[in-house]
């Protein structure tokens, strides 16, 4: 027998061996995952992100907009740039601060691209959640909140509600039912972009934002 022959019988062989049975995921995350209440989430959430140095800000349902703007001013921002359509982008509007231009993503790239590249300063978006394990933040971008208003400014504000913060991703994944469909992107946020040269100098902002603050805004009458 030639060694095509040999190669090609192994390869049949294989074909009709009984498949083995497949790993049970869930059991093995039930078994090892923590038990822990919505602050302990909160806790390791934190101190992961400021472990690569993201800006973590306690905030509410009445005082996040004025968190932000005391933050922008500190930063000296000119602008942000915001979502159309989104609760959280109204809400800003609505409030109409003097000294931090809004600034809608309502028209196409292609049309305004250098004005994006040159002159936004920072933008805001959603999470749709995150995750305490690993410390990232997910981002399922959309038409009102695209995948470029996370990658191109230089400050990246993202606004967390603690009650969607998971345990692990295999707890988000099942919580929000990923199976059953996924956007064109899924994002994992760990901190501010980053990257190091071959003599291991780090330095921000190379490939995305050099600066990531979050505000992790807490259910009214929490303690944050």
């Amino acid at each position: 027998m030639s060694a095509r022959d040999r190669i090609l019988a192994r390869l049949r062989a294989a074909s009709t061996a009984e498949t083995p049975p497949l790993p049970d995921v869930k059991a093995w995350f039930d078994a090892h995952r923590r038990n822990e209440d919505t602050d302990q989430r909160v806790t390791r959430l934190r101190a992961a992100l400021q472990a690569v140095k993201t800006e973590v800000h306690d905030v509410s349902a009445t005082d996040w907009i004025e968190v932000l703007l005391r933050i922008a001013a500190s930063k000296g921002l000119r602008n942000l740039l915001i979502g159309t359509g989104t609760a959280h982008g109204a809400a800003l509007q609505a409030r109409q601060p003097e000294h931090l231009k809004l600034l809608p993503y309502a028209d196409a790239i292609d049309s305004w691209r250098d004005v994006l590249f040159d002159d936004i300063d920072a933008s805001l978006t959603l999470a749709r959640s995150a995750i305490a394990e690993i410390g990232s933040l997910i981002l399922w971008p959309n038409a009102s909140e695209p995948r470029l208003m996370s990658l191109v400014p230089s400050v990246h504000f993202v606004l967390l509600d603690v009650a969607t913060i998971h345990s692990d991703f295999h707890s988000a994944i099942t919580a929000e039912g990923w199976k059953d469909g996924l956007p064109t992107n899924a994002l994992l946020i760990c901190g501010p972009s980053k990257t190091a040269d071959i003599q291991q100098t780090l330095a921000y902002g190379a490939h995305g934002p050099r600066e990531l603050v979050v505000l992790l805004r807490h259910a009214e009458g929490a303690a944050a």
